[in-house]
């Protein structure tokens, strides 16, 4: 399904994998599938880069991720052939500035719930130019060119194209302001966190895929998406949750994380050990 990109830059402006991939999903083609890393570790990162899949988030929110440890997995990321993407803890412009200068293929920055918000992202992801004269992005990435396979002045010339800003619609105030944050210039991407929205409507986060209101909300957001020509993207725990957002129109989702694959499988093979002793 990935086999189609073997490496995290498809070409020679420094255009990316992610942003490669998410274009295939909307002119029609295979989903942009991706994976969730939140423990540390380099070696970990490469592991799961190398699995096939476009792109690996690396989750500096719920994570245990810190700063330095982003710096490793988004190069070893990359270095295995797929896009890092980094989701900060909130909207703030440094932290943004961190993960970019990492050499971060897309940002995903959470709990953005109006179109002022997203302004104040997209101006703290770019950086200043005649398109975007508000800008605040400092010229200081000293790592991130060799992620695009660019030096830096190339680098500097195509960041503000390459790089994906996504940004995650997660409550109901997000959801009342969709259309609004869709449409902001710079805006590349929404992305649906079914928990967080659930909740915030006041039901149990888990039980969002049976909740109406939720799956109404999950449309207008997809539609919203799509209206104002952008990305949309949906968190996925499996694969056929994965597969069932990508039919019903998503252009990107994950396909599992780190802590479930664990908990999951150890878990299973605990229950399958008792019942093979117990014959």
């Amino acid at each position: 399904m990935s086999a189609e990109f073997t490496s995290a830059v498809v070409s020679n402006t420094g255009k990316t994998r992610f942003r490669a991939a998410l274009e295939r999903a909307r002119d029609g083609g295979a989903p942009c599938v991706g994976q969730w890393m939140e423990f540390p570790g380099y070696n970990l990162a490469r592991t799961i880069a190398e699995l096939g899949s476009d792109w690996v988030l690396v989750d500096c929110e719920h994570g245990n991720i810190a700063d330095n440890e982003m710096y490793l997995a988004v190069g070893a990321i990359a270095a295995a052939g797929a896009s890092p993407i980094v989701r900060i803890p909130a909207g703030e412009a440094w932290m943004m500035k961190r993960a970019l200068d990492a050499g971060a293929h897309g940002i995903m920055i959470p709990m953005c719930e109006t179109k002022e918000q997203a302004e104040a992202i997209v101006n703290g992801m770019k950086y200043p130019s005649k398109e975007w004269p508000n800008g605040i992005r400092g010229a200081g990435a000293m790592f991130a060119p060799a992620y695009f396979q660019q030096n830096g002045q190339d680098y500097l010339r195509h960041a503000n194209d390459n790089i994906v800003v996504i940004v995650q619609i997660e409550s109901r105030k997000a959801v009342e302001n969709c259309e609004e944050i869709a449409e902001t210039s710079g805006i590349d991407a929404l992305f649906i966190d079914p928990n967080d929205l659930a909740a915030s409507m006041g039901y149990f986060a888990f039980d969002h895929q049976k909740i109406e209101e939720v799956q109404q909300a999950t449309v207008r957001v997809l539609k919203a998406a799509k209206d104002a020509g952008k990305f949309a993207g949906h968190f996925a725990l499996s694969a056929d949750i994965a597969a069932q957002r990508s039919k019903q129109g998503f252009h990107f989702m994950n396909c599992g994380a780190g802590i479930s694959a664990i908990t999951v499988w150890m878990s299973n093979e605990m229950a399958r050990m008792k019942t093979l002793m117990d014959k």
